[in-house]
């Protein structure tokens, strides 16, 4: 290629009327001539390979948009891996006393009268309560504070379990209508905008589901503390056996076995 372009500069030269001289009809060389018309050559073939090299980044980059905007139909389609759904809570009912606990683990409604009615009824009050002593009572009341928390706290996570049954039914839509956006070939939904927003969506539903994960601890940590507070009555309460027992037998036997002990010395 160079050697052509020689030529060609060679062959300019000889013809450019600034580089002939006629002296007594010889031709004379200009080298200086030629010099520049060689420069003006490379500098045009420069410029020929950078606008050859633009045109070929222009037609990569025109492509790769094309292929981006005509995604890959394998894009598009769902994954065969099925979604765990929520189902209902199903019981028999065999007494008749069931219908609201299920509702209310289904839809969160009507929990106390739910629970109590498939359960036993309240823990009656003790009929001499009034009558015991102060230790007593408060043995007694503790008992019963238990029953109640225990039946209360119960309750309380069966509204929760049940209000978030009833709503998952309708976050199954919002994921299956944002499913559907994501496989979709609509241009419209594949642009920078309606994917951020998704992306959103998901966050946003993200922490609606650790909200309900932190209900579920939080009444799971009710429970326990509950169960908790009954271990430490039934401990107390053998302390305090142990206390009365000891009590009542420096009050009651011991009086009894040193009488004894007084009239079997009396006898021999």
């Amino acid at each position: 290629m160079k050697n052509r372009i020689l030529g060609v500069v060679c062959l300019l030269a000889f013809l450019s009327p600034a580089a002939v001289a006629q002296f007594g009809g010889g031709i004379v060389f200009d080298p200086t001539q030629s010099g520049h018309a060689i420069a003006q050559i490379q500098q045009a073939q420069q410029l020929y390979t950078t606008a050859l090299q633009t045109r070929n980044e222009i037609i990569s980059t025109y492509n790769l948009a094309r292929q981006m905007a005509n995604l890959p139909n394998s894009l598009y389609q769902y994954y065969v891996t099925p979604w765990t759904n929520w189902t209902n809570v199903y019981a028999a009912n065999t007494y008749g006393n069931v219908v609201g606990w299920v509702g209310a683990a289904n839809t969160g409604y009507g929990a106390n009268n739910g629970y109590q009615t498939a359960s036993i009824g309240p823990a009656p009050r003790y009929p001499q309560y009034g009558s015991l002593s102060p230790e007593s009572q408060q043995l007694v009341a503790a008992q019963g504070a238990t029953n109640d928390l225990g039946e209360g706290v119960t309750e309380s996570t069966l509204q929760t379990l049940g209000t978030m049954r009833a709503d998952s039914e309708a976050r199954q839509a919002d994921i299956r209508q944002m499913e559907a956006y994501t496989y979709t070939s609509d241009p419209t939904q594949h642009t920078d905008m309606a994917t951020l927003q998704r992306i959103n969506q998901v966050v946003l539903m993200q922490l609606r589901a650790e909200q309900d994960a932190n209900q579920i601890a939080q009444a799971i940590a009710l429970q326990q503390v509950v169960a908790q507070k009954q271990q430490q009555d039934a401990l107390k309460a053998a302390f305090v056996d142990a206390a009365n027992y000891q009590q009542q037998y420096n009050a009651t036997v011991q009086p009894l076995t040193s009488g004894f002990g007084n009239t079997m010395s009396q006898s021999h």
